[in-house]
């Protein structure tokens, strides 16, 4: 799938994950209730607009590195290749090699490396690997795969409180002249609804993945540059899972950085490897 038509599918999957986001609040408490969904989710949203980013970095206790250094030498590079304003850079004290970049906008954002890629990675493969966050930056997926995140969050909030409302009996404020109409919903509301809105975001975030690797192949020129990367990157996550920070945060990585967290890929925050690799090889510059 190319550039496109993963940005049609992030479109109709966000749709789809809103939708369900609507059809919670208009089932738990009619008008009402899709109003005070679309409030939580509003401000939610807001504070992650402005302040992720710091949240993000602080949890991994990045330290800003200085101007001149090796790695920002590199991202200024790959920045200007990219037509993109400088980001901040950022190291993680950590030998897991991974790299993710953050912020609400082009021009308000950073891109963290730990000390493991740094040393894994030789420099053709690091600026590709440079070139993959930039595009994440680029294509506004920072933002997007917040908001998709936060909705996902609020339905299984509301899943959650329907499981105690399955024990005390159900949501108030609603026609029950059909009971047996609304266990059933509240069922659903309680079990599966929090799955679907789960895939749907993982969904979202695998496919940001495929079109940053695309366009930053194109932006270094080197996609094999790229799949070497994700190839040396995925077996020193075997070797060195990350031990800070929060599964929550994997998809910002450019692999899963917690060993072992996705047990099947259906459940997996990004595309296989072996997937990417081959899409990878397969571009035609």
């Amino acid at each position: 799938m190319g550039g496109l038509g993963n940005q049609l599918k992030t479109v109709v999957l966000l749709g789809a994950l809103t939708g369900l986001m609507l059809w919670v609040g208009q089932l738990i408490g009619g008008a009402s209730g899709l109003t005070v969904a679309l409030v939580i989710v509003l401000i939610m949203n807001l504070v992650m607009f402005w302040f992720a980013d710091k949240i993000v970095l602080m949890m991994y206790q990045a330290k800003e590195v200085e101007k001149g250094s090796p790695l920002y030498n590199h991202v200024k590079e790959v920045a200007r290749k990219a037509d993109l304003p400088m980001p901040r850079v950022y190291i993680i004290p950590s030998k897991n090699p991974n790299a993710f970049a953050t912020g609400r906008s082009p021009s308000h954002s950073a891109v963290a490396c730990t000390e493991g890629i740094l040393d894994l990675l030789d420099e053709r493969e690091l600026r590709a690997v440079l070139a993959h966050e930039l595009s994440h930056i680029k294509n506004r997926d920072t933002l997007i795969t917040t908001i998709a995140a936060t909705i996902a969050g609020v339905i299984s909030y509301v899943a959650s409180m329907a499981r105690w409302a399955a024990i005390f009996g159900g949501f108030g404020g609603r026609d029950d002249r059909d009971g047996g109409s609304s266990l059933i919903e509240l069922l659903v509301l309680a079990i599966l609804t929090p799955l679907i809105a789960t895939l749907l975001q993982l969904a979202i975030s695998r496919s940001r993945e495929f079109l940053a690797d695309e366009s930053g192949a194109k932006i270094v020129r080197d996609p094999k540059a790229l799949a070497d990367a994700l190839l040396k990157i995925e077996a020193g996550v075997k070797m060195h899972p990350m031990g800070m920070g929060n599964s929550t945060t994997a998809s910002l990585f450019i692999t899963n950085p917690f060993k072992g967290n996705a047990l099947l890929n259906l459940f997996s925050t990004h595309p296989s490897t072996k997937d990417r690799v081959a899409k990878l090889h397969s571009m035609k510059l």
